[in-house]
This record gives structure tokens, C-alpha cells and sequence, in this order.
């Protein structure tokens, strides 16, 4: 899932984002803006609230992070 979309932001309360990108060679906002959603390094998970604080943090290093949408496995029948 894109950042933005013309649906909007995901209606639940949680989402998922996922560092992409390395914050070498960036400014140190954005490092820092990293940490503070509580990634450090290459292909972490992080779970967060969904609101616009979390969303401006978001944008601002929107070059480096994914919004990752949680695939649940399909139950078998029988």
C-alpha cells in the first residue's frame, strides 16, 4: 500500500510501517524522525497508532518507509 492513496489513510486503529531505506547520507531529522517511530534498522516492523502525529512522521521520511499492509493467512476448510 502507498502512503497516499485516493481512498485515504487505512481506517484501522494500528498500522504497520517498515524501514526500506537506510538513513545514511540523509539530515539528521530524518534520522531522527526515524528513531522516534521506532526504527533503526533496514527491514524493521513497527506497529503504531494511527494518528496524525504518526502520519507527519510518516511523511516526512516517506521516502524510506512503507506502510505495510498485515496479509492474514485464509483458514482451511475441513
Amino acid at each position: 500500500m502507498t502512503i497516499r492513496t485516493s481512498e485515504g489513510r487505512p481506517k484501522t486503529k494500528t498500522i504497520t510501517i517498515e524501514q526500506i531505506a537506510s538513513p545514511a547520507r540523509r539530515e539528521e531529522g530524518q534520522r531522527q524522525t526515524l528513531i522516534g517511530l521506532g526504527l533503526d534498522k533496514m527491514r524493521r516492523r513497527k506497529t503504531l497508532e494511527n494518528s496524525d502525529s504518526i502520519w507527519g512522521a510518516i511523511c516526512k521520511v516517506r521516502h524510506m518507509v512503507r506502510v505495510v499492509e498485515d496479509a492474514k493467512p485464509a483458514r482451511k476448510a475441513g
